[in-house]
C-alpha cells in the first residue's frame, strides 16, 4: 500500500513538473508580443507611438500654447548583416515645429539578384522621447517587398506632441534621433526560392 502511495505521489509530483514546462513554454513565446505591447503603449526604449490623424490635428490646436518651440529631427538608417538593400534618408535632419505634421523620406533599394522582404524596427532617441514621438504613416507598418535593383520613397509622416514640453525628463534636449533598422523577414521564402531556381535545384 505504502508503495502505491508513494507511486501515486512520484505520479503527481512529474505531473505538475511537467504542467509547469508547459506554462514556461508559453510563457516564452508570449513574452515577446507582449514586451512588444509594453513598449507600443508606454514608449519604452524609445518605441514611438502611432497616431491617427485626428489626435494629429488636435495635437495641432494644442500647439498654439507652445509658443513655437522646435525640435531638430535627425533620421538615422541600418540594415542587418543579412539584408542586401541600400538604406538612406533624403534628409539627415529637419526643424519641426512641437505639434505639427512633418514628412520624412527614406530611400529602399535591393541590391541582390533575388525579391527580398524588409521589415524595419524602430526607435527615438533619446528613448525618454518615444511616448511623444508620435506616427501617422509609416513604411514600418508593414512589410516591404522589393524586386531585383528596385528603388522605392517610402515616406514617415509624424509630429511631436505637445505633452514633451511637461516633460521634467526631457528638459533641455534640442535633438530626437529616429532610427530604422531593416531586417530580412524571418522565413522569407521568396528569396530562398528564387535563389534555389536560379541554381536548378528544387525549392523546398
Amino acid at each position: 500500500m505504502a508503495a502505491l502511495t508513494l507511486d501515486a505521489r512520484n505520479r503527481r509530483t512529474m505531473g505538475w513538473a511537467f504542467l509547469g514546462a508547459l506554462a514556461m513554454l508559453a510563457l516564452g513565446f508570449a513574452s515577446v508580443p507582449l514586451y512588444r505591447l509594453f513598449c507600443q503603449v508606454t514608449g519604452f526604449g524609445g518605441t514611438t507611438q502611432v497616431a491617427t490623424m485626428s489626435e494629429a490635428q488636435l495635437a495641432e490646436q494644442q500647439a498654439a500654447s507652445a509658443g513655437g518651440r522646435t525640435f531638430s529631427i535627425r533620421f538615422d538608417a541600418n540594415t542587418a548583416r543579412d539584408m542586401p538593400w541600400e538604406f538612406a534618408p533624403v534628409q539627415r535632419t529637419d526643424t519641426v515645429a512641437v505639434g505639427q505634421r512633418d514628412m520624412a523620406t527614406y530611400i529602399a533599394r535591393n541590391d541582390s539578384s533575388v525579391p527580398i522582404t524588409g521589415t524595419a524596427t524602430f526607435n527615438v532617441e533619446p528613448e525618454a522621447a518615444g511616448i511623444h514621438f508620435k506616427k501617422i504613416q509609416c513604411f514600418c507598418f508593414t512589410e516591404q517587398v522589393l524586386q531585383p535593383g528596385q528603388e522605392v520613397r517610402m515616406p514617415v509622416l509624424y509630429f511631436v506632441d505637445p505633452a514633451i514640453l511637461d516633460d521634467p525628463d526631457l528638459d533641455g534636449v534640442e535633438q530626437i534621433t529616429l532610427s530604422y533598422t531593416f531586417h530580412r523577414k524571418p522565413g522569407d521564402t521568396v528569396a530562398a526560392d528564387a535563389a534555389a531556381a536560379g541554381k536548378g535545384e528544387q525549392p523546398s
